[in-house]
């Protein structure tokens, strides 16, 4: 198991240079945004513009500060994400534009490449039972408060990340919002 702190963590630029992202883990580690297999960061968005175009990149976007963002995706009807709103997915090569409701607002995002990865993003309360987690998933706290990690308690800050590894399996027990991610490997054609 990887405990992730997202305090300690550095934003960057954009890949289209129109603000800053926050990366909480890639695979391989290390890789940049042209040859990453799945990606995981936090935007902090302030202004109206296009995304980012990522060839060959499923993408997920999850609304998780602020007041709404409005997202226009090339050939779909325009949605407006809240904090609330199920996790958005579509791919990252066709255009995308967003308009921020009222305020900056603060997302977080999953990439994966095609034929290499897939991921689901899910929203969960671990108040409503004990979540049974295995390899290949990741948690990411929406709050802040004490949890139970098997047999080890730990307190986890507003975006910090539990990642369950090879050999990793069981249940974790408190009472945040999180986000669930799942990572598949996917197996070339």
């Amino acid at each position: 198991m990887k405990l992730i702190r997202f305090a300690d963590l550095t934003p960057k630029p954009w890949k289209n240079g129109g603000g800053t992202t926050t990366e909480i883990a890639v695979s391989p580690e290390g890789a940049g945004f042209d040859d990453f297999d799945w990606r995981l960061s936090v935007a902090e968005v302030a202004s109206d513009g296009p995304f980012s175009v990522f060839p060959e990149i499923d993408r997920t976007l999850t609304l998780i500060e602020g007041n709404g963002l409005t997202m226009a995706i090339a050939g779909r009807e325009a949605v407006t994400l809240t904090t609330t709103a199920a996790p958005l997915a579509f791919p990252g090569d066709v255009p995308v534009s967003a308009s921020l409701v009222d305020g900056p607002i603060r997302d977080f995002n999953v990439m994966s490449r095609r034929g290499r990865f897939s991921h689901e993003v899910q929203r969960h309360l671990l108040a409503a039972g004990a979540l049974t987690l295995a390899p290949h998933k990741l948690l990411v706290a929406l709050g802040a408060g004490p949890i139970r990690l098997g047999d080890t308690n730990t307190a986890l800050a507003f975006g910090d990340v539990v990642i369950f590894e090879a050999d990793d399996a069981g249940s974790i027990v408190g009472a945040l919002p999180v986000l669930l991610v799942t990572l598949r490997p996917t197996s070339i054609g």
